[in-house]
């Protein structure tokens, strides 16, 4: 078995990444509030992503953009949004959507979901594979916030005119709480608690 900092009286700051003794109380360095393990953690990452799942549904059903053009509205979820842009001959557009606003948030709840039962329930997967992917998580989930970027240039440029009249809908607000909450959920898990809820598996998996 791997030794850990734990093992050698060692304790990782957060905040500043200093080593200091397992038996300070605060970082010698930046005065950090110190824990060998943050065990609420992983309480706090499955609050924050169930949450990020239950808004994921209105965020889709829900109209994401009203527009209004020559005293039509009309109101488009991501979906039909994404088919719009397509009938539009605006592909690059539409992959972009996809990408951002369905394939992401999918994936990144899918796997910070297997991440966290990885944890609670001791599942047979490599540490390697669950780190490596935990960090592909983190990266992929700074792009999520792209759609919204496209919809507000959207609106903005559409707004030029004088008979078309783009506004964000409710689902934009849902859609962004979606990603702050899935980014959350992966910023405040101690991810040392791999360590040691699956020290015993064989990272060969």
């Amino acid at each position: 078995m791997k030794q850990q900092g734990k093992d050698l009286g060692l304790c990782l700051c957060t905040v500043c990444r200093q080593l200091n003794g397992s038996d300070d109380s605060h970082c010698s360095r930046c005065g950090s509030e110190l824990h060998v393990r943050d065990y609420s953690s992983l309480q706090k990452s499955w609050a924050l992503l169930i949450t990020a799942a239950i808004l994921l549904v209105p965020a889709n059903l829900y109209p994401i953009t009203v527009l209004t053009n020559q005293g039509k509205v009309r109101h488009d979820t991501i979906f039909s949004g994404i088919i719009h842009l397509v009938q539009s001959d605006m592909f690059p557009i539409a992959i972009i959507v996809f990408i951002a606003s369905i394939l992401v948030p999918w994936v990144k709840i899918i796997g910070l979901a297997t991440y966290l039962c990885a944890i609670s329930f001791n599942l047979p997967i490599s540490k390697k594979k669950l780190m490596v992917g935990f960090h592909i998580i983190e990266w992929i989930g700074r792009w999520s916030m792209l759609d919204l970027f496209v919809i507000s240039l959207t609106v903005a440029l559409v707004n030029m005119g004088q008979l078309l009249d783009a506004k964000p809908a409710p689902a934009a607000t849902a859609f962004a709480l979606v990603i702050l909450l899935t980014q959350l959920a992966a910023k405040v898990l101690d991810t040392r608690l791999l360590w040691d809820r699956l020290e015993n598996q064989d990272d060969t998996n």
